[in-house]
């Protein structure tokens, strides 16, 4: 009786939380629907208003609510690893891997700088600036033990940056050349909008390959295995099917699941924050900003060099490297006709590396820091 008092509850929470990620959502923003939801869920979860009927002691909602937003989004982001995407890496794999490395390591830097010189502790500073996106970092985060709070801020600072300053600024560019070189009108899309009986049968099959590897990857001990392990089984069976077919398979999947998974995980997030997670955050918001803008400006005079190198047209290149979300960049590559396949290649294949190697890095820096301060304390013990 108790479960299912909880799970209406549960419901009745993510209902309200996701009406914020509605009322943002009409901006135009495509991760509105996770930033509104995270921003009234949060407000809800400090609030504790008597008609959320959430208990006092209740620690925000069930897990699986998050579990739920990761497979959505894993499922979503193995469909878009697909032949196009493999030929694009194919062709320009040195440039491309050297990037990645690039921006990983300059995002390390920007959370060494953060946990430096601010008050937040080093794996919420390290989870918070890592280019893995708005809706996999918070939840990466709760898993390892920082400070979803301050992670969520600062991820989604950083989006917001990234948003209002490139598409502007490549519009600058753009506008200053008579079309990019390269361009090509060529998009990846996760699914199609057409409901037919294929679509269908293979939505169901990427289902239930994604639940099966989500279920292998908690076994294994992944990290995220709810996020990383419904990607990559989905992403070895689309690339499967293409093989086979010699086409890619195209699942029925609707705008409106993306939406759900950024509610979900918005939600979850959120309803598990609370007012001491804010401590000493605005000191932490201008560290933040200023190593997000440091972070930005390495990556559009990287993204430059590797233009120039290639001949990558250099829109497409600084929306391929720029630490912003997928769906933001992918979103205007195809409206100013940039090359929206290399684009997609380049954040999901830096989204899966981020997602499956910096969990068990943060663990291991995490590990040696507790060590390191544990002999310093023992030191100052005897000396006393």
């Amino acid at each position: 009786m108790k479960k299912d008092k909880n799970l209406l509850t549960d419901v009745w929470f993510i209902a309200i939380s996701a009406a914020g990620g509605f009322i943002l959502s009409l901006t135009g923003i495509s991760i509105g629907w996770m930033i509104g939801t995270l921003i009234v869920a949060c407000c809800l979860a400090m609030l504790r208003p008597a008609w959320l009927m959430m208990a006092p002691d209740q620690k925000g909602i069930n897990r699986r609510w998050l579990a739920l937003g990761q497979m959505i989004l894993g499922i979503e982001l193995g469909q878009k690893l697909n032949l196009s995407v493999l030929s694009v890496l194919k062709d320009h794999w040195f440039s491309v891997g050297i990037m990645l490395i690039l921006s990983i390591l300059l995002a390390m830097l920007s959370g060494y700088v953060l946990w430096r010189f601010s008050k937040t502790d080093m794996m919420t500073s390290f989870v918070g600036t890592a280019p893995g996106g708005l809706s996999a970092m918070p939840s990466i985060a709760q898993e390892v033990g920082a400070n979803t709070a301050i992670v969520s801020l600062v991820q989604m600072m950083r989006v917001l940056l990234v948003v209002l300053s490139i598409p502007f600024m490549v519009i600058l560019i753009y506008a200053k050349q008579d079309g990019p070189a390269n361009a090509t009108t060529q998009t990846v899309s996760a699914a199609t909008t057409e409901i037919g009986l294929a679509p269908v049968l293979w939505t169901g099959v990427l289902i239930f390959v994604a639940w099966g590897a989500c279920k292998a990857a908690k076994y294994l001990k992944f990290p995220a295995p709810w996020l990383l392990g419904s990607m990559l089984g989905v992403a070895a069976v689309h690339i499967g099917g293409a093989s086979i077919t010699g086409h890619d398979m195209l699942a029925w999947w609707p705008s409106q699941a993306n939406h759900l998974s950024q509610i979900f995980l918005g939600a979850t997030i959120g309803s598990k924050m609370y007012k001491s997670m804010f401590a000493g955050v605005t000191r932490i918001m201008i560290v933040g900003f200023i190593s997000s803008v440091g972070l930005i400006a390495a990556m559009l005079l990287s993204a430059v060099i590797v233009s120039k190198l290639t001949g990558i047209s250099l829109i497409t290149s600084v929306l391929a490297f720029a630490p912003g979300g997928i769906a933001e960049m992918a979103t205007t590559s195809v409206t100013l006709h940039a090359d929206s396949t290399f684009v997609v290649a380049v954040q999901v294949i830096r989204v899966i590396l981020v997602i499956a190697l910096l969990p068990p890095f943060y663990r291991l820096l995490h590990h040696l820091h507790g060590e390191k301060k544990g002999k310093e304390s023992s030191i100052s013990g005897s000396n006393a």
